[in-house]
């Protein structure tokens, strides 16, 4: 993936996406910082990305002017957030979706990946989880929202059972040591 498109508005990243969507493998996406005339905000790019089936990744800075982001085509393993299926909703209402967005969430609804993370957003404690934080619960939720979802996430997406059990294990040493779980500490 070392393409790189830059785009100067939501329009131009539209027409892009209905010529590519199916083609294309993935790639970076380079958009323009706020405090240029062609800056897009990042939700009406990833608005866009999901109406054609595509996801935003990781993203670094490019240059002065620009960011980039890996963008590519959703794989049906891929679980859905709150944050994307709410913009999928808006996007419904506003008839901006495509087939190609829709057979994306028909796939993810079909296998489980559209409510795999719901509990994650609910930030319902695990069992296995709750009985490792023990004592260091009141730190647990002393925690941000956002540290509790991500915890929960990275807890919920390990493979295996040793990984899920090193990432407990780490989580509760981390609260009973008063600090935010590793992965928030990098």
């Amino acid at each position: 993936m070392t393409e790189v498109l830059t785009v100067r508005s939501r329009a131009e990243l539209r027409a892009w996406l209905a010529e590519h969507h199916a083609g294309a493998r993935g790639l970076w996406l380079a958009t323009y910082k706020k405090h240029h005339p062609d800056y897009l905000p990042w939700m009406e790019a990833v608005e866009e990305l999901l109406c054609w089936g595509w996801v935003d990744a990781q993203v670094a800075g490019l240059d002065a002017d620009r960011m980039k982001h890996r963008i590519a085509p959703r794989k049906e393993t891929s679980a859905w957030s709150a944050v994307n299926k709410d913009a999928v909703a808006r996007m419904r209402a506003e008839g901006r979706m495509t087939s190609a967005g829709e057979a994306k969430i028909a796939a993810a609804m079909a296998n489980g990946m559209w409510s795999f993370l719901d509990d994650v957003e609910r930030l319902e404690v695990p069992d296995d989880l709750a009985q490792a934080l023990g004592a260091a619960r009141d730190i647990w939720d002393a925690y941000p929202r956002s540290v509790k979802r991500g915890t929960l996430e990275w807890i919920k997406t390990a493979k295996t059972a040793p990984t899920r059990a090193r990432r407990i294990a780490d989580v509760a040493q981390s609260a009973s040591d008063g600090l935010r779980p590793t992965i928030f500490r990098r």
